[in-house]
């Protein structure tokens, strides 16, 4: 139903966790590369238990190979600069949730090429700087799927 796209993930448990999220959630996860691991990590797997098995993942040399093979019909964005909080966004099913790495967020090269309404912020305290990457994935996630009636969810 959604799409979960990590450009450059740099933090191994990170992603870990995020393999889990959409395993249980039936989300697709999309890994742009380069990585700051391989997914043989004993971290990744670790933090994903056993649920790799039941995660679609794939990786991609680009994100605009990504584009080009998966076609979403949008691309969502959070990023810490966007406008619109990601609440007040109507997802779609076949929406692909874009987030940027742990240690430098999205280029700002990919966030100009997006129109601003496909920029998302997730609202928090002043002169806080980001919420871990798979808090942050998890929370827009389950909004998403929240808007889609819990497509699929028992």
């Amino acid at each position: 139903m959604f799409r979960v796209v990590l450009f450059q993930p740099k933090i191994p448990p990170n992603t870990g966790n995020i393999i889990r999220l959409c395993a249980n959630s039936g989300a697709a996860l999309h890994l742009i590369e380069p990585m700051g691991f391989d997914l043989e990590d004993k971290k990744l797997v670790r933090a994903g238990l056993d649920y790799h098995e039941f995660a679609e993942i794939r990786v991609h040399a680009s994100l605009h190979d990504f584009v080009s093979a998966e076609k979403p019909k949008r691309l969502l964005a959070c990023s810490k600069f966007a406008k619109h909080p990601y609440h007040q966004v109507v997802f779609r099913p076949g929406d692909a949730l874009l987030f940027g790495s742990e240690t430098e967020g999205l280029p700002k090269s990919i966030r100009n090429a997006l129109p601003p309404e496909h920029l998302l912020k997730i609202p928090m305290l002043p002169n806080n700087r980001s919420l871990n990457l798979s808090n942050a994935v998890a929370v827009v996630l389950y909004e998403a799927w929240r808007q889609c009636g819990f497509e699929g969810a028992e």
